[in-house]
């Protein structure tokens, strides 16, 4: 079991209960951002948002997620490609499934190359996004 995460913005996260599995969406599009936690929230499990690299790197200086869904094309100087990149450095095992408009092979090439487990391209459709989700997250007998 892990521990269930309680955000508010990006100032950090706070322990309050016992929860399957820690996502970490990181999406700039609110309204994509919205409907994918409301999808994943279908499963228990709690997710961490962020709006760009920067959030989601303030959430990982206090959280460690069980999964990460990134998309590719984010704003400011670090995209999806580069948090995927540091993240596979920071932490090995961590699945990371990428999510992007970007669907040619060369963009599925760059997100493997940066170090993503899976790569789901937009619009996707819920049911495929948490049968991914579901293939890449440990199993409950597997977790601490």
């Amino acid at each position: 079991m892990h521990n269930i995460i309680f955000i508010t913005s990006a100032l950090g996260c706070i322990t309050v209960a016992q929860s399957n599995a820690v996502i970490l969406l990181v999406e700039d599009h609110a309204d994509i951002r919205r409907l994918v936690r409301m999808t994943l929230e279908m499963e228990p499990c709690t997710v961490l948002e962020a709006g760009d690299v920067q959030e989601a790197t303030a959430l990982l200086n206090t959280c460690r997620p069980d999964l990460a869904l990134l998309d590719v094309m984010l704003p400011g100087p670090r995209n999806g490609l580069t948090l995927c990149a540091e993240l596979r450095a920071s932490f090995p095992d961590l699945p990371i499934l990428m999510l992007s408009a970007l669907h040619a092979p060369s963009d599925r090439d760059a997100g493997s190359s940066a170090g993503a487990t899976d790569y789901l391209s937009k619009p996707f459709s819920p049911l495929g996004l948490l049968d991914r989700v579901r293939a890449l997250l440990p199993s409950p007998a597997s977790q601490p």
